[in-house]
């Protein structure tokens, strides 16, 4: 009786901040417009940020998608922008990577909407890589193929080397199913290569990743990192630059920002501390973020950026 007791007051809170958190995502209309998906030329390597941790990827002549979230609600919390592109207007799908069962990173319209589009355009459904234990929540959608994966697993799939990686998170899609895994993406074609972090706090992790796959492009979580306890579970922009540089990637491109209100620092404010730090560091011109749509071009050792060198709605992207 006395653990039901104390155990109200914890609840109670929980549910006064998941109210407020909904009524300020729903304070405004959402902003932002969707761009035409950008397709790269052979021998480059794109990345679009779709929005928060979704990307479609553009790798080896092979199409990847990472998360991907083109729902306006999660359940009853409303995005605070746009997709970056539309779905119906992505290509063939041939491999989609989950991180974890999280909604705001595995959403189920989205993906069986995925899966039916590319079956449309191609007559073959892409694949699918989640973490061990979350294979049951994707099997029936309609994938070619369910891949489940552990840390530091790889595996050949649709003609490229897909490594999962540890991160510091959870994986639970609704609390107790705690046997659920989660990670993040190391992807490569044998020439170029991208890693997805995941949802993820700083951890050791980062240098370890640097030494055994030293990826080209990391694509990192700068925002709900506050109050400062959620720091357990999310990097603070300073973090992620230094988990960046402890990648030994070339480049960094911020992501879980600007779309969904997780957390309590203002909405802005994850970009403009991630500046700060590469202006810090001396390190800006390797850190690129993007605005939702935007793809970035990656040509062996150089890096081209379709930039509108306008301001789109709060949300900068970095000169070159």
């Amino acid at each position: 009786m006395a653990d039901t007791l104390s155990s109200r007051p914890f609840v109670i809170t929980k549910l006064q901040q998941l109210v407020k958190l909904v009524r300020e995502s729903h304070e405004r209309p959402m902003k932002g417009e969707p761009r035409s998906v950008e397709r790269v030329n052979v021998g480059e390597m794109g990345v679009t940020f779709i929005g928060h941790s979704s990307f479609l990827l553009q790798v080896g002549g092979q199409n990847v998608l990472v998360d991907p979230v083109f729902a306006k609600r999660l359940v009853v919390l409303r995005r605070q922008r746009v997709a970056g592109v539309r779905l119906e207007e992505l290509p063939p799908i041939d491999l989609v990577l989950i991180t974890h069962a999280h909604m705001d990173h595995l959403n189920l319209p989205s993906l069986k909407k995925i899966v039916k589009a590319t079956k449309k355009l191609r007559g073959v459904a892409p694949e699918v890589v989640v973490p061990r234990g979350v294979e049951d929540l994707v099997e029936g959608l309609g994938f070619a193929q369910v891949h489940g994966m552990e840390w530091w697993e790889h595996r050949l799939v649709q003609g490229l080397r897909v490594t999962m990686t540890p991160c510091k998170h959870w994986g639970a899609r609704m609390f107790r199913d705690t046997h659920r895994g989660y990670g993040g993406y190391y992807v490569s074609d044998g020439v170029q290569s991208v890693y997805h972090s995941g949802d993820t706090a700083y951890f050791h992790g980062f240098a370890e990743i640097g030494r055994r796959l030293k990826p080209d492009v990391a694509l990192l979580p700068i925002g709900a990192y506050f109050p400062d306890s959620y720091r357990g579970v999310h990097t603070s922009p300073e973090e992620a630059v230094r988990g960046f540089v402890e990648t030994g990637a070339d480049w960094m491109v911020p992501m879980h920002f600007g779309t969904f209100r997780l957390g309590r620092e203002p909405m802005d404010e994850p970009v403009q501390r991630l500046d700060a730090e590469g202006v810090r560091l001396r390190i800006s011109s390797k850190i690129k973020v993007l605005a939702e749509g935007e793809t970035m071009r990656i040509s062996g050792r150089s890096v081209f950026a379709e930039l509108d060198r306008v301001e789109m709605d709060g949300i900068r992207p970095s000169a070159f």
